[in-house]
């Protein structure tokens, strides 16, 4: 029944404004999921950036290959630094998913902070001790390695 905490950081060597038109353009999520997620986003096409109430909709498979609707609003954007992504429907209880961008030398120290809260009480927290939080993590590892690979050849 705890609200969990996923926390990270990465360097970017890349200019904040091409650091944040990446990450701030929602139809880049995909290129930065892994494919085993088969994560789709469902939400009619849109190309520009991020901006206060924008509701994006998706689907995705974590477990088992089964496909499930994800609803994500977008909050608190200051162009940038920073947005917000709250899960409205989901798997998840509680998804709060805080981007902060943060000119750094001659790039970008990008941070991540989720704050997650599996549905079902108990079993959720043994579901998050048993798979939950290593397959986070693994996603965010696999996320890192693509944004190396795209921003810091």
């Amino acid at each position: 029944m705890a609200i969990y905490e996923l926390k990270r950081e990465q360097y970017i060597n890349a200019p904040l404004e091409d650091v944040w038109k990446f990450f701030s353009t929602p139809n880049n999520l995909q290129k930065i999921t892994p494919d085993n997620m088969t994560f789709t986003i469902t939400s009619p096409p849109y190309d520009g950036q991020v901006y206060n109430g924008q509701i994006i909709t998706y689907k995705v498979a974590p477990i088992l290959g089964i496909p499930l609707n994800w609803v994500t609003e977008i909050k608190d954007v200051v162009p940038l630094h920073l947005f917000v992504d709250e899960q409205k429907k989901g798997p998840y209880k509680i998804w709060r998913h805080k981007h902060i961008f943060t000119k750094s030398g001659n790039g970008v120290l990008m941070q991540d902070f989720v704050e997650y809260k599996p549905p079902m009480g108990i079993l959720g927290d043994l579901a998050n001790m048993l798979f939950i939080k290593r397959q986070l993590k693994e996603i965010f590892d696999y996320r890192k390695e693509v944004v190396d690979n795209i921003f810091n050849k």
